[in-house]
């Protein structure tokens, strides 16, 4: 085992695969995951060490293209007239060199010329016409953010919008929620200890743990057994905001369930839980999930995508304790995980975005008791689809009110995670994805 931890990565080989997936992504259209997952199953003969780097290699060249393609386009000479592959081998270059190895072995990995060092040894210079940008810019280059995303990152974190963006492209820690139906927080622990896994407790969710060991989590036996499930630590916490009762409880838009397992776990598997989705391939997946973790309190239904939703989930209207309506958004507190999410947005699809969550909340509004309560969330950090969407809804719902997230998740750390009433939670704050959430209580 020590010596294929030792043996040093194959450049051809690593080389090839990133470029091949990078352009999958790029000009292919692809999703990065799927680009890597393709790539890397028909290199059956890669190690493990060599896979691990063409992921963070595909995911840097994401992370940062806007700024790799600004100090291209100034430094290669003929860049714009290159073929694609061309530039993007250019591209991978100059991004290993921003990372710090040396210009020489990458010009002989890579087999460009030898003036190419030149070229290479001389980014700094080319990086310093950033200064002479203005700060939207300057900002959505130097953190490849698109141009409106980078204005509302400036409006949102005012002085601290750079430190926000930056903290975006940087890998998100592994964290998984512990299912508290089968054991506590230490006593999971210490199963992915003995299998070799370090891991600490999350600093904000009380059910969370940070594996630091790099590994193949879904081969573990303590994930096989249904210990745990993968999640980020501000997905728990908006989880927590639900606070289910062991009665009638909707995940109104499930996917492939990570928050319906924690309702359940916080329902101890009693009541009804609805997890309802209009997309029965990922509810499949929920079933899964389910039976590994020994869930049994779950009714999973796939509904309608448009207003016929409603007739085919009469029964739950004015009946349930809690409504989870985890809305489909924009992905912007997720670009640490899925850097290529930024470039597949722009301001229509933006607005297309909150047109649907408007219409969602208040579908889903209806299925509340009186003092029942809809919890509404995203995994957005912008203002349109999180604070705004909550106004909206409150001007034209006067039997709902806001009620303080603090309630929920306690002072201690509601003071470091809620403003105004609400969950707010960003990377460069919290070292969680972006998450928003608000408690609407329907009164009575």
């Amino acid at each position: 085992m020590s010596t294929l931890k030792q043996r040093p990565n194959r450049e051809d080989l690593v080389i090839g695969a990133c470029l091949d997936a990078y352009g999958a992504v790029r000009h292919e259209g692809r999703l990065a995951d799927r680009a890597l997952e393709y790539v890397l199953r028909n290199r059956k003969h890669m190690y493990s060490a060599e896979r691990r780097a063409v992921a963070e290699y595909v995911y840097g060249l994401l992370r940062h293209q806007r700024l790799v393609d600004f100090l291209a386009e100034r430094a290669v000479k003929g860049f714009d007239a290159m073929s694609s592959a061309r530039k993007d081998l250019w591209r991978f270059a100059i991004l290993r060199t921003l990372e710090g190895e040396n210009p020489s072995a990458i010009v002989r990995a890579q087999t460009l010329q030898g003036d190419d060092v030149k070229v290479l040894k001389g980014l700094d210079t080319q990086r310093a016409a950033l200064d002479k940008l203005k700060p939207r810019d300057r900002l959505a280059i130097e953190t490849s953010m698109p141009d409106f995303i980078a204005e509302r990152l400036m409006k949102e974190f005012g002085a601290d919008a750079f430190t926000a963006a930056q903290a975006m492209n940087v890998r998100a820690p592994l964290t998984v929620r512990v299912n508290t139906l089968k054991a506590t927080r230490e006593q999971v622990q210490q199963l992915l200890e003995k299998e070799d896994v370090k891991v600490t407790p999350t600093p904000l969710s009380p059910f969370g743990l940070t594996l630091e060991t790099r590994t193949n989590v879904f081969s573990l036996k303590t994930f096989k057994d249904g210990f745990f499930e993968v999640q980020d630590e501000g997905s728990q916490l908006l989880g927590m905001l639900v606070d289910a009762p062991p009665r009638k409880v909707v995940d109104a838009c499930a996917g492939a369930g990570g928050k319906a397992l924690q309702l359940a776990a916080q329902m101890k598997n009693r009541g009804e839980l609805f997890a309802l989705d209009v997309d029965e391939r990922r509810l499949e997946d929920l079933r899964l999930r389910a039976r590994r973790a020994g869930v049994h309190n779950v009714r999973v239904q796939a509904i309608p995508a448009d207003d016929q939703a409603l007739e085919a989930t009469r029964a739950l209207h004015g009946v349930c304790e809690r409504v989870l309506v985890d809305a489909p958004c924009s992905g912007s507190g997720t670009y640490r995980r899925k850097p290529d999410a930024r470039f597949r947005l722009d301001e229509g699809a933006l607005g297309d975005h909150v047109a649907r969550q408007k219409q969602l909340l208040a579908r889903f509004a209806t299925f509340a008791k009186p003092k029942g309560r809809v919890i509404y969330g995203t995994c957005s950090l912008l203002t349109e689809e999180n604070e705004n969407v909550i106004d909206d809804f409150l001007g034209s719902h006067p039997d709902f009110e806001l009620a303080p997230a603090t309630t929920w998740l306690g002072p201690e750390l509601g003071e470091k995670t809620t403003r105004n009433g609400m969950l707010r939670l960003a990377p460069h704050l919290h070292n969680t994805d972006g998450f928003f959430g608000a408690v609407l209580v329907r009164k009575g």
